[in-house]
């Protein structure tokens, strides 16, 4: 449970500044707010190479969530999904994709780095690796047109331009609040698969590949929520890939042998990463171009609460039964 809370710190900073960083995307401009991310993040990464005490850890990781992730995906994900009239859903998907690709690599490199040099010199070359990549790739981020022409007429502060039959208060209530549900059934299988593996006698590196095989099989899962997100629409679409997810969670104790394992992460991976690509879809179409910062900044704030609760739960309830 302590350690779950680690994660459960990065989830709620990233849900209590969400809506900020939001607000600051629709009035600033998404490329400041992940400026501000990509030096956050390798500054917690060094915190947590030099931490020795819990507080520490939980600081360095609230600080990961609160000012690293939260300032940059909402806002990104804001920006991209007003660049593309057609397809919009698929183009959601495609960079979202981009996340699926890094969850998986990042946590198999790192038992990787664990292994050879231990956790605190691990921790201090991702800081590295985190600032190398992302601080290039920040500076060529550009605003969507539509985005900046909500910002130049003034409208950031306006939440009624939709052709949505809902208002837009009203939409990010109702699926900020199936957010929270669906990710908290989400986090489980991703917190705790390693150390569900490894308890079972497999080395921590082989666990390790079956959360890589979760998320590379959610680049795949991002790109086909898309695809069926345009065609048969967003709501429908989340409906579909939350129900998958849901069921497909509970397997998860219950699967023995490392290829059905593997076979469940797979499923697992595209059904997980559909839900949550059709979950951006739908704040896509259902809000105006000038709330949409604020709108991804609590939807996935929300979420990313969510994702810290089953986390944690899924620790705590381990430790009781």
């Amino acid at each position: 449970g302590e350690a779950s809370m680690g994660y459960t710190m990065l989830s709620l900073s990233a849900a209590l500044l969400g809506l900020f960083w939001g607000y600051f995307a629709d009035r600033w401009g998404c490329r400041w707010a992940t400026l501000i991310a990509v030096l956050a993040m390798p500054v917690a990464l060094f915190m947590l190479s030099r931490t020795e005490t819990l507080w520490q850890f939980y600081l360095a990781y609230f600080i990961f969530g609160g000012f690293g992730f939260a300032a940059m995906f909402g806002p990104v994900m804001a920006t991209v999904g007003f660049w593309f009239e057609k397809h919009k859903g698929l183009a959601i998907g495609m960079v979202a994709s981009g996340g699926a690709l890094g969850q998986g690599i990042i946590p198999f490199c790192a038992r990787l780095l664990i292994t050879d040099y231990g956790w605190q010199n691990a921790y201090l070359i991702l800081s590295v690796i985190f600032l190398v990549i992302g601080l290039p790739l920040a500076l060529v981020i550009r605003e969507a047109p539509a985005r900046l022409a909500a910002r130049s007429n003034a409208n950031v502060g306006s939440v009624s331009e939709s052709d949505y039959p809902l208002a837009p208060n009203e939409v990010v209530a109702w699926i900020g609040i199936a957010s929270v549900f669906c990710c908290i059934c989400m986090a489980i299988p991703i917190v705790h698969v390693v150390p569900l593996i490894s308890d079972r006698g497999i080395s921590p590196e082989i666990a390790a590949g079956v959360l890589l095989v979760i998320m590379v099989a959610g680049i795949f899962g991002r790109l086909f929520g898309g695809v069926i997100g345009g065609r048969f629409g967003a709501l429908p679409t989340y409906i579909f890939f939350s129900l998958g997810q849901t069921l497909l969670a509970i397997m998860f104790p219950h699967t023995v042998g490392l290829i059905s394992i593997y076979m469940l992460a797979a499923a697992f991976g595209i059904f997980y990463s559909g839900d949550m690509v059709a979950i951006l879809y739908c704040f896509r179409v259902m809000v105006p171009a000038g709330y949409a910062g604020r709108a991804l900044g609590i939807g996935t704030g929300l979420g990313m609460a969510g994702m810290g609760l089953g986390g944690y739960i899924g620790g705590v309830l381990y430790d009781f039964t």
